[in-house]
């Protein structure tokens, strides 16, 4: 999760890409060059740890934009296959 955040805060769509899941992964991804994000908090988590092949993580995301401050909160699902997470979705809202 953490990784995946230092992803949007840097511009690296393709590191973004590489952990999304295939089943969900968009074909294309375009970073808002204008938002700034500038700090995440982690609210919770629920199972992903070393012994699961699934996780959840709560988090905002707060950003800086033409348009103000905004934050994202959501609730992500992740697994694990081969050793490595995976990004499968999240529900928005908060």
């Amino acid at each position: 999760m953490r990784s995946r955040y230092t992803a949007f805060a840097t511009g690296d769509a393709a590191y973004l890409r590489a952990t999304w899941h295939s089943s969900t992964r968009p074909a294309r991804l375009d970073l808002d060059e204008d938002v700034r994000w500038v700090r995440l908090d982690v609210l919770g988590t629920q199972a992903g740890g070393p012994f699961d092949d699934r996780g959840v993580v709560e988090f905002v995301a707060h950003h800086r934009g033409p348009d103000g401050r905004g934050r994202l909160h959501e609730t992500s699902r992740f697994v694990r296959e081969g050793g490595r997470w995976s990004y499968v979705d999240g529900d928005v809202g908060g």
